[in-house]
């Protein structure tokens, strides 16, 4: 992918583009690829970089939804198990099996989390990835050594999918750049162009890096913007009422030594009514999450203090040795947008399933869902988009649809810094393949050192944003200013005083 390509190609175009997609998280780049691989034009923009909001900040699961399930939400479930065992098929290079253990401390919670476990095994049908199992006290242990052992029973061992969110999100972008799509991050849309029937027919949008004002034609407009779908959907009609309420979920980074083996641990129920979940990640353990009802969307929100200490304590009820704020390597948070007509007080309640809008100008609003269910929104989207669209007929091909996975590189190149796996050779081919404009982008998308060591980041930043300087060919206010906003953002990363209070 080449930014500077891609945008000749837009200025140059004359033709009206088949679908333009407004939003480049996870739904927005799986309708640019379901719509390239059926042949039509396709133009997505980003506001930001790819993946900055929500779709970077997931649990890294790829899953059927165990509390959805307990909520008798069957057909949500069936549907999401559908799509891990595709994506498990599509993109093994991405996502993969990832065994999780559920401890038993009461009488009668293995036979309850057993036959809970046999009914989401049952629903995954043709899709099963394994069958659950119950397993006994010294078994529990020796799949979580660093569980604690006074009071237990046993517990259930059940499968699920694992995948890098941010790092896949690429994997779609390339995969539907090399099918024709052209795909533009750091382009924000400013308004939508309608015809004399009140039709939208077009949009412009400003380059964030230049200023500069670019128009485009288009017979579909698919609005697949996250928690700020309601901002677009009233550029096309101001009295549009909103249809998203917002929930904040946070998540934390612990030493692997938490959770030293391979597997993880599903804690089934906390008291805010969730579940809680810590997985292995990169080395690491990655603990989460909340559910907290919030007012309004930001790109980059911040942890409350209370959310931390929920998610400490919570943990600590389950393992061995109990983490406190001085072992967070990072905390991060991302916001989940739940359609309005089912808010709650109570968001762990509310159904993730998305929804699919058209206005009376023609504008397609996909909103709602998770990571796990992309693939199925965006073939949704397109559909509506070929009728909106007078587009011609064309079947969606990705249920069966190879995700490619990057070009291998011979260049190992020199660690980053001690404490992170990335190389100098990450952030040249990050600026070179993958788009990368800012450090930001580096430091915590295409690589995860952020997310991962929030400490280390911020010292790597003057060597990242120098190798960045040459290859983009900026100057030494560019490195100046570059590292004075990763700062600003890394700090509410650390846990520490930095983060907001409740």
């Amino acid at each position: 992918m080449n930014r500077d390509q891609n945008l000749k190609a837009v200025r140059g175009r004359t033709e009206p583009w088949d679908v333009v997609v407004i939003g480049g998280g996870a739904t927005g780049a799986g309708c640019a690829l379901d719509a390239a691989s059926r042949g039509f034009s396709v133009l997505l923009l980003e506001q930001h970089d790819f993946g900055k909001g929500t779709s970077s900040r997931s649990t890294k699961l790829i899953h059927g939804g165990v509390r959805y399930l307990r909520q008798g939400k069957i057909s949500l479930v069936r549907e999401a198990l559908k799509e891990r065992g595709l994506l498990l098929k599509n993109a093994p290079h991405a996502v993969r099996k990832q065994v999780f253990v559920v401890p038993c401390y009461g009488r009668f919670e293995k036979a309850f989390y057993g036959v809970g476990m046999k009914i989401y095994d049952k629903l995954s049908g043709r899709f099963s990835i394994g069958d659950s199992r119950l397993l006994t006290r010294e078994e529990t242990l020796e799949h979580l050594p660093a569980l604690k052992s006074d009071g237990l029973r046993g517990g259930v061992l059940y499968y699920d999918g694992l995948f890098d969110d941010a790092r896949f999100l690429i994997d779609l972008l390339r995969n539907a750049d090399s099918l024709g799509a052209v795909v533009l991050n750091y382009c924000k849309v400013a308004s939508l162009i309608k015809n004399r029937d009140g039709r939208v027919n077009g949009l412009e949008f400003i380059n964030a890096e230049t200023g500069e004002r670019i128009a485009v034609n288009s017979r579909s407009v698919i609005n697949a913007t996250g928690v700020f779908s309601d901002s677009v959907r009233q550029m096309s009609d101001p009295q549009a009422k909103p249809l998203l309420t917002f929930a904040q979920g946070i998540h934390i980074v612990l030493d692997r030594k938490f959770l030293p083996s391979g597997d993880a641990l599903m804690i089934p129920k906390t008291s805010d009514g969730r579940v809680l979940f810590c997985i292995p990640w990169h080395g690491r353990v990655l603990v989460g999450t909340t559910d907290t009802l919030i007012d309004s969307a930001d790109l980059e929100p911040a942890a409350l203090a209370s959310e931390i200490d929920f998610v400490l304590g919570t943990a600590g009820n389950y393992l061995a040795e109990i983490p406190t704020r001085a072992d967070i390597l990072s905390v991060f948070a991302g916001i989940r947008p739940l359609i309005s007509s089912n808010i709650n007080r109570k968001t762990s309640s509310l159904s993730r399933g998305h929804e699919l809008f058209v206005d009376r100008s023609g504008l397609i609003t996909i909103t709602g869902g998770k990571w796990t269910t992309y693939r199925q929104m965006a073939e949704d989207a397109v559909d509506m988009a070929i009728r909106v669209g007078g587009l011609e007929k064309a079947r969606c091909r990705t249920e069966t649809l190879k995700i490619e996975p990057p070009a291998n590189s011979d260049d190992a190149g020199e660690k980053l810094h001690q404490d992170l796996p990335y190389t100098n050779a990450d952030i040249i081919r990050a600026v070179r393949e993958e788009m990368a404009r800012t450090v930001e982008d580096v430091l915590a998308r295409r690589t995860r050192a952020l997310f991962l060591n929030a400490r280390a980041a911020i010292e790597t930043v003057p060597k990242a944003a120098a190798i960045m300087a040459a290859e983009l060919g900026e100057d030494e206010e560019w490195i100046k200013k570059q590292t004075s906003e990763f700062y600003d953002v890394a700090n509410s990363y650390r846990g520490g005083e930095t983060v907001r209070d409740k």
